[in-house]
Order: C-alpha cells, then structure tokens, then sequence
C-alpha cells in the first residue's frame, strides 16, 4: 500500500457524509482487539518511530476509508507535526504494552473523526448561501469562513509544532467542499497565507484579518 499520510488528504476523502462510521463502546473494545496483534513492541517502536505502525494504518484504512489514516495526528511535535489528536502522543511515548496501547489508537481514531465531522458541520455553516460561489457570493462569507476556520485550527492545534499546514489543509478542504477545483483552491490558501503562520505562535487579529481579506479577493477572481 502507498505511504499514508494525513496532511496529504483531500476533502473527498476525509468527507464524513462518504464514509459512514460508527463506533460504539463495545465496537470499540473489538477494534482494540483487532488492533493489539498489529502493534510494535516498545523496543521496535522506539528504533523505528511512525514506520512501526504502518501495519495499524492500514488496517484502519482498509477497514474505514483513506480517513482514518489521521487516527495519529497528534498535537505538537508527534510522529508527524501539527496535528489534533490528544489521545496520541508519538510512537516512542504511547506505545507500551499491547492492552494499554491498543484502546489509545481507538480514542485517537475517535478523535480525528470527531474533528471531521465538526468541520463538516462548520463548513456547512460558513458556505455562502446556495446557488453563490466564487465571484458572485458577498466577500464577506469568505473572509468570515476563513477568519473562523484559522482560529479554531489554531485552537484545536495550539498552535505548536507545524500547525500551519493543518490550518492551509483545512482551508482547502472548505474550498472544495464549495466546488473549488484543488489546484486553484491551493494556490489561494497559498497566496492568502503568503507565510505569515509559523510554528509555536497562533496568529494575532491583524494578521488573520490581512489573510482573511485576501482569501475573499481571491475568491472574488474565482468564477
């Protein structure tokens, strides 16, 4: 299988409304036991860090969707920077025993999935109204969405370790949940950014409002 990775997730596969998922408390004890088998020893874990747990992302992958592949995203300077995810921490720290590690997994693909599903619900809110999409909808849906969409990432990242590329992922994504082609959807989170984000710092109001604006002009070009 090709390397998963999160941040390289587009819209389409992450949606909610695609991929159906439920996970009750004793769906959740079966998983972790589908999931124990799989997991690396600590030691291995150690010498090998993310790559120890390909077979576990697979897994979930096969079993769920592209999705859940974000099930490890963890805040900070985990196996892959700027994510989420609480429940994990990395490889080297959360991966113990097999009976202790195995439920962490299941809370953190709990975790991302709860996160798509309210960014799903946020993009719905935020979409300008229908039948109003690139240059004929108000500038201000735009600016507002994107201004709203910064912040909570910044949030629900705290705004460590390379939080920025979840924060241009999530931008994209409301753009082609609103018909944005990706390419075009990447270079106006690109230019609207234009570097102003960096690790360790969420953005102050003048520069979400300077990116915000921007993002609405580019969508105002955008037929």
């Amino acid at each position: 299988m090709t390397e998963l990775w999160a941040h390289a997730l587009t819209w389409t596969e992450v949606d909610p409304s695609r991929y159906p998922f439920e996970l009750d408390e004793d769906a959740g004890k079966t998983l972790a036991d589908l999931v124990a088998p799989l997991l690396p020893s600590a030691e291995a874990a150690e010498e090998h860090r993310g790559r120890s747990l390909a077979a576990v992302t697979e897994f979930l992958v096969d079993r769920y969707g592209r999705w859940a592949c974000g099930w490890n995203w963890s805040t900070g300077e985990g196996d892959t920077d700027g994510g989420i995810v609480g429940a994990w921490c990395c490889t080297s720290h959360s991966v113990t025993t097999a009976e202790e590690t195995a439920p962490l997994v299941v809370a953190g693909l709990l975790e991302w999935r709860d996160w798509l599903e309210d960014l799903a619900e946020r993009f719905a809110a935020l979409a300008p109204p229908p039948h109003s999409t690139g240059a004929t909808a108000d500038p201000w849906h735009w600016e507002r969405a994107c201004t709203r969409l910064i912040t909570v990432v910044a949030d629900r990242t705290q705004a460590e370790s390379g939080w920025y590329g979840h924060c241009e992922q999530v931008l994209g994504w409301f753009l082609a949940y609103n018909g944005v082609e990706e390419e075009r959807a990447s270079e106006i989170v690109e230019g609207a950014i234009g570097g102003r984000f960096g690790s360790w710092i969420a953005p102050d109001a003048t520069v979400v409002d300077a990116v915000s604006s921007q993002f609405a002009r580019a969508m105002g070009e955008t037929g």
